[in-house]
């Protein structure tokens, strides 16, 4: 099953980190007795592909013509995931984009980098969701470059923080590969 061959990978590649000691700071500042490394994760080519076979099974009935997500993370995400759907049967050509944490100052100023035009049904990808603070960036950003926005996918859903039931009030569907149950499950 490709969700236990993704929690293996988490461990083998040591992305999921447990210390219920000391804990971790997370982005909101708050601690945490357990990290998801995606960006680890994603440094590996068989990690990738199994993270861009699995999205793609719980995303294909979207009707997407783009995906993207809040730099630097969602870059490999959205890159990996475009590329598997490209190798399928029907083709998908799912175009990709990012959105900068800032608007460059120069050059065209754009927050969404990538091929995206205003109408576009954009996937929002990202690598945990936490608060859900990235996500909703990500979402606003899109919106406001003319996206339609329906679909997020995360690849681990912590379940902390609110984080589904705030991107939902966005009327926003959210997507997870894994949960953090999953890989404190699958932890050896």
């Amino acid at each position: 099953m490709l969700q236990d061959e993704l929690i293996a990978a988490f461990h083998k590649t040591q992305s999921f980190k447990w210390d219920p000691k000391g804990g971790f700071k997370l982005a909101s500042g708050l601690t945490s007795p357990f990290y998801v490394d995606c960006r680890t994760l994603m440094a590996f080519p068989h990690a990738r592909r199994l993270v861009a076979q699995l999205a793609y099974e719980v995303t294909r009935d979207l009707e997407v013509d783009c995906l993207g997500g809040l730099e630097i993370g969602a870059i490999s995400i959205a890159t990996s995931i475009s590329d598997f759907a490209y190798s399928t049967t029907p083709r998908r050509e799912w175009r990709t984009f990012f959105v900068r944490k800032q608007a460059k100052d120069h050059g065209l100023g754009r927050l969404v980098e990538g091929v995206v035009k205003v109408g576009d049904r954009a996937l929002i990808v990202d690598d945990v969701l936490t608060s859900g603070g990235s996500v909703l960036k990500a979402i606003v950003a899109a919106r406001e470059a003319g996206l339609h926005v329906r679909d997020v996918l995360v690849i681990v859903d912590r379940k902390e923080q609110d984080g589904r039931a705030r991107i939902e009030q966005e009327q926003v569907s959210v997507r997870s590969l894994l949960t953090i149950d999953d890989l404190m499950n699958g932890r050896n």
